[in-house]
Parts: structure tokens; C-alpha cells; sequence
């Protein structure tokens, strides 16, 4: 029986190096260690004469991959088996039919008067610890009803802006606001903001005890709404087929060990909340905030973990078509969706586990616009399209290419025409239906409750708010489709407040004050009518119809 050496071993073993390839930065621990006990494994057998290294050399050699041809858009794709659409509830919102519901009562379905009943105790009680601590101002004990119209002035701020929450209370001023202070006074609104609590600050003092270890929870100050705001998200109405999961951010630079920077975005720092949407109408069906590295993750890496733990099959049935983009899709992650009938689609990267890399009859950067390239590997179609750049798609519900088109404008001889290109279909369906999310934060950045705080866990908070009125305007659009978000806004303000939406400005008598219309002379050569109006007091007090004067009234 043939014996190694230590040397031919490790030689063999570092040869089959080349074997492993990282998907994402999740996955490269994992198959680090694969590695090492590959090495641990071999360089054994130095130690053990009855082991013949040969055959597991040759089936590391031979464990490669085959090689895929890519192929063009003129060779017809396999139809894919369609899933058939079984949601746990019809789709739509979940309300009584013969009701009939106004901004505020959609939005108390959100921020239900026992869910802002826990939000009053916690504020009182974390009012207490600070008076207890030498704070110096004045607390009486929030109730429901102060609280919605605490809300009310939060959505008017997001509505009127201002430099300065104190502005809104400024007197005796060309740019005064009068509104506020009908409400609340302006040091009242001001303690409840500093005093706000969405856990009871006892609880918070044992959940900091746990700091650094596993038992630890970043998220305890915000959970209990959370949790309240997720369920109502998810009970209150009920998706359509087409889902879209993406990233959102909460604008905040607070150095709560949570807050990312993700470049691509509008909002580069602040929390990361990874949202599941509606892509018909921007509903918010689901949300998680992201935490940082979770001990308890599954080996899978965070993109896999995030997209399962926001499909609940119990909750939404099943056949949905969820979209993606480059951060989530995986080969892995969309035939493990598959099996729990969920359709997916959505950009990969090509250096991601399983993906197929460059092979004959690929794209190249001198591509013509419009050229496509799929490789089909059983229930996953991976297509290449090159428009300005290179766009990789991945689909477990779309064929290659059904003949759809595209239109682009095209430069030639120093004129712009609009040009047609083939275009696959995983790309037109991922570009129509990606959007839910996209549409879901313009709606939220419309009349946003955000401003400035020092409290991390107050920005999240404001977020919720956001979540809920939105949600709600987007209920009540499905519903009756006459307001615009503007007019559901002011409505809602106008409830949670108290008040009717519609001010009359009445004048007093006393602000009558007539002033000379026309200069005055003794010259009676330039007295005559010019100058001279209706005057409408004056037309009051003189049963004429006609009555001219030459004073007008301010």
C-alpha cells in the first residue's frame, strides 16, 4: 500500500484550494473552517500508514462544478411550473365592510388606545425617575387623550416647518404660529418628549445589566411599540401577490452601536430597517430593525436570514412573488423559498455560492445594447442583459425571454432617438414590482414627524408614527379613494387634536380703520371720482348700493 509524506499532503490539500469560493463575507467563516479541518484531516494521515491519500485527492479534483453554456435569447427557455396563489385571507384591507372609517379611527387601529395607555405609563413613570433624580420642572401625569394630541402636533410640525420646536410658540411675531399653542403649551409639549417611554424604565435597568453578554437586547427601549406596530402592520391588511423586501433607513448619527452607513442611499446614516412591502401600493406588511452581528444567526448569512424571518407562511398563505436586489438574492435562498411555494426574483452578484461564472458565449463589455445570455439550472434561470451596463437577474418564476421590449434613447449622428431592445423577463417583472419599497419611503418622507433628538430610541419612535399614517392613508385610499395624502393628513391632525380642520377668520369691528383712498385737497379742481371705490363697510352702514367714498378700510 502506497504511503505519503507530510509534504505531499499539505501539497495536495492547498491544490484544492481553489475549490472554495466565497459567497458573501456571512459565508466566509464557515467555509474557512471547512478548510482548516480539510488540512486538519490530511496532514492526520502522516500519523496513520493504513490511510491512502490518493482517492481523496482525486475527488477534490473532481468535485468541480461543469461548466454552463450561456445561451442567447433566439434558444427557447422552459416555461417555469406558475405557483398556484393561496393567501391566508383575501387581499385587501381587513375591516368591517358595512363601517365606515375616518383617518383617526384607521389610525387608532395602529396606536390603539391600550397600546398608548402602556405608552402613558412608561412616560409618567420614567417622569418620576427623573424628578426623583433633581430634574427641576413641572409634570403632571399624561393621559390617553393629551397623548393623541401630542401625536397631533407632531404630524402639524411634519406639515408646517420650522427651523425650531420653540418657534412654534413664538408670540408677537410676523411669523408666529397660533395653532400650537391652542394645544398644549410649549414647555407641556416639551416635558413629554423628554420624559418619552416605550418600556418601563425599571426594565430598562435590568436589561443594562446585561450588557455585553447574549441576554442583552439593543432593541428593549423600542419593543414593546414595535411588536404592537408589526402585528397591526400585519393583521390590519393583507398583501397582494407581488411583495418587494429592501432596506430603509431612520436618519440618526446617535452612537447607539446600531446606526449604519450605507452609501447608495439618500439617508447614508441612521438605523437600517429591513421592510417588507406591498409593490402595488407601498404598504408596509412587515419590518425589522437591524441590530448589528447576531450570535444566533443560522450559517445561512444575514440576507437569507432576513428574507425568511419576513415571510411568515402562516400569516400571508402562500404562491407569493417576493423581489429582491443584489443584497439578498442567493441560488440557496431561492430554491429554499421555492419549497415553501414563494417565488422570487431579484439582481445577483456573480461571485455569490452556486452562481455561474463567465463561460463561452458570455457578455462581454463590448456587448451590444440589448444582448442577452441565460443559463438555466433547474428551477433557476440566471440571465445577463446588457443595457448601459451588465444587469444579472436571477428568477424561479419567469422564463428567459418572452419577446418583451424596451425603449431607449440613442444618440447617432448628433440627434437622440428613441431606439426598441429585446429585454429578458425576470428584468421587466423585477422593474416593475421592485418599486414597493421605494414607493413606501416616498410616502413616508411626504409629511414626516422627524426632527432633531438626543434620544436614539425617540427617532425610532417618530418612525412608527410615520409607519402608521401611512399605512393609514394608504387603508383609506383602498377604501374610499377621495382624499389626497395631503387632505388625510390634515384630517388626521384635525381629529387627534380636537379641532375642525376649518378655521373661520373672522374680523372684528374694531379692525376697521379707514384710511385716505385718494389725496386730499381743497383744490376743487382735483376733487372728482378717480380714487373712489365701493367701500364695503361703508355699504353696509349706508343703505346705497352705490355709495362711493374716498377712504378705503384695513
Amino acid at each position: 500500500m502506497a504511503h505519503c509524506t507530510c509534504e505531499e499532503t499539505l501539497e495536495t490539500v492547498l491544490d484544492s484550494e481553489e475549490e472554495f469560493t466565497f459567497s458573501s463575507e456571512e459565508e466566509q467563516d464557515e467555509e474557512w473552517s471547512h478548510f482548516e479541518e480539510l488540512i486538519h484531516t490530511s496532514l492526520s494521515c502522516c500519523f496513520n500508514n493504513d490511510i491512502d491519500q490518493m482517492p481523496v485527492a482525486k475527488k477534490a479534483r473532481t468535485s468541480k462544478q461543469p461548466t454552463l453554456t450561456w445561451k442567447a435569447e433566439t434558444e427557447v427557455d422552459l416555461v417555469p411550473q406558475t405557483l398556484r396563489f393561496v393567501p391566508a385571507r383575501e387581499p385587501g384591507p381587513q375591516l368591517w365592510p358595512t363601517d365606515s372609517y375616518t383617518p383617526l379611527s384607521l389610525f387608532k387601529l395602529f396606536f390603539t388606545e391600550n397600546a398608548v395607555s402602556t405608552l402613558c405609563y412608561n412616560t409618567n413613570a420614567q417622569a418620576a425617575r427623573s424628578l426623583a433624580r433633581g430634574r427641576k420642572y413641572k409634570w403632571t401625569d399624561v393621559s390617553v387623550s393629551e397623548m393623541y394630541r401630542y401625536f397631533g402636533l407632531i404630524f402639524y410640525m411634519g406639515m408646517v416647518k420650522l427651523i425650531s420646536i420653540k418657534d412654534y410658540w413664538r408670540q408677537g411675531s410676523l411669523f408666529s404660529v397660533p395653532f400650537p399653542a391652542t394645544i398644549m403649551s410649549r414647555d407641556r409639549y416639551r416635558t413629554i418628549s423628554w420624559n418619552m417611554h416605550m418600556s418601563h424604565p425599571a426594565e430598562d435597568k435590568e436589561n443594562d445589566k446585561n450588557k455585553g453578554t447574549n441576554e442583552y437586547d439593543r432593541l428593549f427601549r423600542v419593543k414593546p411599540l414595535m411588536d404592537t406596530i408589526r402585528l397591526a402592520c400585519k393583521t390590519i391588511y393583507h398583501p397582494r401577490r407581488n411583495l418587494a423586501v429592501d432596506e430603509r433607513m431612520v436618519a440618526c448619527k446617535a452612537n447607539s452601536g446600531m446606526t449604519q452607513y450605507m452609501k447608495a442611499k439618500p439617508t447614508k446614516w441612521g438605523f437600517k430597517l429591513f421592510v417588507l412591502a406591498d409593490s402595488s401600493n407601498g404598504y408596509t406588511v412587515d419590518f425589522s430593525v437591524y441590530t448589528g452581528k447576531n450570535n444566533t444567526a443560522t450559517g445561512n448569512g444575514l440576507p437569507y436570514d432576513t428574507v425568511m424571518s419576513l415571510l411568515d407562511r402562516k400569516v400571508l398563505g402562500s404562491g407569493y412573488h417576493v423581489y429582491m436586489d443584489n443584497f439578498y438574492t442567493s441560488p440557496k435562498l431561492l430554491t429554499d423559498m421555492l419549497e415553501m411555494k414563494y417565488g422570487a426574483c431579484g439582481t445577483y452578484r456573480d461571485y455569490r455560492k452556486n452562481s455561474p461564472q463567465n463561460a463561452p458565449n458570455s457578455l462581454t463589455k463590448n456587448s451590444p445594447r440589448g444582448s442577452i445570455r441565460w443559463i438555466r439550472n433547474g428551477p433557476l434561470v440566471f440571465v445577463k442583459w446588457m443595457d448601459t451596463r451588465e444587469v444579472s437577474v436571477c428568477s424561479t418564476i419567469h422564463p428567459a425571454y418572452t419577446g418583451d421590449t424596451v425603449q431607449r434613447r440613442v444618440k447617432a449622428q448628433d440627434t437622440w432617438s428613441l431606439k426598441t431592445f429585446p429585454c429578458p423577463a425576470p428584468v421587466t417583472a423585477y422593474n416593475q414590482y421592485m418599486g414597493g419599497v421605494d414607493l413606501s419611503d416616498q410616502l413616508l418622507q411626504y409629511y414626516t414627524a422627524q426632527h432633531k433628538t438626543l434620544k436614539w430610541y425617540r427617532k425610532i419612535f417618530l418612525h412608527f408614527l410615520d409607519i402608521a399614517a401611512t399605512n393609514s392613508y394608504t387603508i383609506h385610499k383602498e377604501l374610499y379613494g377621495n382624499m389626497t395624502h395631503k387632505e388625510f393628513m390634515e384630517q388626521l391632525i384635525a381629529e387627534l387634536c380636537g379641532v375642525s380642520p376649518k378655521i373661520p377668520q373672522k374680523r372684528a369691528s374694531s379692525d376697521h380703520v379707514p384710511v385716505p383712498g385718494a389725496p386730499l385737497s381743497t383744490d376743487t379742481r382735483k376733487v372728482a371720482s378717480s380714487g373712489r371705490r365701493i367701500c364695503v363697510h361703508c355699504k353696509a352702514a349706508v343703505a346705497h348700493k352705490l355709495h362711493q367714498c374716498f377712504v378705503l378700510c384695513e
